[in-house]
């Protein structure tokens, strides 16, 4: 899609004109990179020759032989091939950061400069270049040079510790939280750079620590060990100052419940014709529920056992008390909600036919953005990009694809 079809497309693409290289693997940097292509920044993404994104092999479930893991992640981007530890390789990066405004990578802290490729050395081609960092624990501190992986950070950053049954093993969260939430933080950061450079003329660094991106997420946590000194403990869904505002057995299947209010609990017993628990002055009001949720919880359990879920969300529901299903991933996949808003997107794909994902949330003027391009091949743009933004010939790219420096995708005819 070219500048004036993005313009025309529905839905406005805010961060159109603006060029991002993209250094990232996996999920945290490609996760950030996804956000700002999905609000139009044209998003080169270097790969590795040879394999690519590391994510290109997570699977099964792969699609002819694509990653299912990596195309979900990676849509709206472009794939250039290039061997980064070549002294050839670093010299067409180079020459495409010059006509960059971002540089996103979430190489272990060090790795950049031990690859030639310093905020320095980029400032001496680009000054106005913004260099994004992730890291797992950041730049400096003690930990700053261990490995950044989803699953320790969880419970690095007390997520794992307040996530899960009381009695049971500490547990994380169901996606790649510490990955995806670091990307968010990223992409936001990177649009405050890109304002700022704006409105002064200033090109900053920005850096991103999955560490403190998670450690972010305790707040009321925090604040409860803060105002106590006690740390908060595993309350399964359990929440630690509302009651009850939680997942309850039904007939048939389970529900989650959030009596937020003492407006919710007068509700709650007059729907549920529980005059005895309204009367009840152990459960009065919110603090009072609190206090005394292992008398209150049983009581709320066995009268939603009375009835199948479908008939507490509909009695709930028309009552005004916030509750809802627990849906498995394929419910969600398929939701009519998500359908109804243009949030499940198709793309066609060179080899894997239609690819779908779960859109950006991010709506301008309430409307979706259309357009959207499916997560390339390896190598798929690199001829394109390399003879638009570094001057070689196709018989130098074959070279160097010859040379194993590059690597090219050829469209075979069907």
């Amino acid at each position: 899609m070219n500048q004036q079809q993005a313009l025309d497309s529905k839905g406005k693409k805010l961060l159109l004109g603006v060029t991002i290289l993209d250094l990232t693997r996996v999920v945290s940097g490609p996760f950030a990179t996804m956000q700002l292509g999905d609000l139009g920044a044209r998003i080169i993404k270097i790969e590795e020759p040879l394999r690519g994104d590391d994510s290109r092999a997570f699977g099964p479930p792969f699609i002819e032989g694509e990653s299912a893991y990596f195309l979900s992640v990676n849509r709206n981007k472009q794939s250039v091939a290039i061997d980064l530890k070549t002294a050839e390789g670093k010299r067409l990066l180079l020459q495409i950061a010059a006509k960059a405004d971002v540089i996103i990578e979430n190489f272990r802290p060090g790795t950049m400069e031990r690859l030639g490729l310093s905020s320095d050395v980029l400032k001496t081609v680009n000054p106005a270049l913004i260099h994004c960092s992730i890291s797992g624990f950041g730049t400096s501190g003690p930990d700053a040079q261990r490995p950044g992986y989803d699953l320790i950070l969880q419970g690095e950053s007390g997520i794992m510790d307040i996530t899960g049954e009381s009695d049971r093993q500490p547990t994380k969260v169901g996606t790649s939280i510490a990955d995806m939430i670091a990307g968010l933080y990223a992409a936001q950061a990177i649009t405050a750079a890109l304002h700022h450079r704006l409105v002064s003329g200033e090109a900053h660094s920005v850096h991103i620590s999955m560490l403190d991106s998670l450690a972010s997420l305790l707040t009321f946590n925090a604040g409860i060990y803060y105002a106590t000194g006690e740390s908060p403990t595993r309350r399964g869904n359990e929440h630690p100052t509302i009651c009850p505002y939680e997942t309850f057995p039904t007939a048939d299947g389970w529900l989650n419940l959030a009596v937020a209010n003492d407006k919710f609990w007068a509700l709650f017993c007059q729907v549920t014709d529980a005059q005895s628990l309204a009367n009840d002055h152990r459960f009065k009001t919110a603090p009072e529920r609190v206090s005394n949720r292992n008398e209150l919880r049983p009581l709320v359990a066995e009268i939603l056992k009375q009835h199948d879920r479908a008939h507490w969300m509909a009695v709930f529901s028309k009552a005004g008390i916030p509750c809802g299903e627990i849906k498995s991933v394929g419910e969600v996949c398929e939701a009519e909600q998500l359908r109804s808003r243009g949030m499940i997107i198709e793309m066609t794909h060179p080899t894997a036919g239609t690819v779908v994902n779960i859109d950006s949330p991010i709506r301008v003027d309430d409307v979706n953005g259309d357009g959207d391009i499916a997560p390339p091949l390896l190598g798929q743009h690199t001829q394109d990009i390399l003879l638009e933004m570094t001057g070689v010939s196709r018989e130098e790219i074959e070279a160097l694809e010859r040379d194993g420096i590059v690597k090219t995708w050829k469209q075979t005819a069907p």
